[in-house]
């Protein structure tokens, strides 16, 4: 009888990686918002600027505190939600920066509100864009 090969676990992947990523990520989205550097510094923590422009030059040897990587999942998982709501990409980027009436926006713009600093904003803000598109804003 032969025997049945194992199967090989996925290869787990390395938080450097992810941080990596995560940052490539951001830069682009950056990029695509027209986010100054001081408005990139707020969304992902203030990190001192010689720090912010080194992970910009090497990402890949980024060793990001677990502050920055919950900012950066809530601002991909923001930018992916706003993909997916507003198909037309220039609406989509738009968005952050109208004046808007919903409850957590209080007729600001949701970039305002991401830039309060906190992480929880960057949260309101993704969580509304989940609630929207699943039927309701939780």
């Amino acid at each position: 009888m032969r025997a049945v090969p194992t199967p090989q676990a996925p290869s787990e992947v390395r938080p450097e990686d992810m941080a990596a990523a995560g940052l490539r990520a951001f830069a682009r989205i950056a990029e695509t918002w027209g986010l100054s550097v001081d408005e990139q510094l707020t969304l992902l923590g203030q990190p001192p600027r010689s720090t912010y422009f080194a992970w910009r030059k090497h990402p890949e040897k980024a060793s990001l505190p677990r502050d920055t990587l919950e900012r950066l999942s809530n601002l991909l998982g923001i930018w992916k939600s706003l993909q997916i709501l507003l198909p037309d990409a220039t609406a989509a980027d738009a968005w952050l920066r109208q004046p808007n009436a919903g409850a957590p926006y209080g007729g600001g713009s949701a970039l305002q509100r991401m830039l309060a600093g906190n992480v929880s904003d960057l949260n309101l803000v993704r969580r509304y864009l989940d609630g929207v598109r699943g039927g309701g804003w939780s």
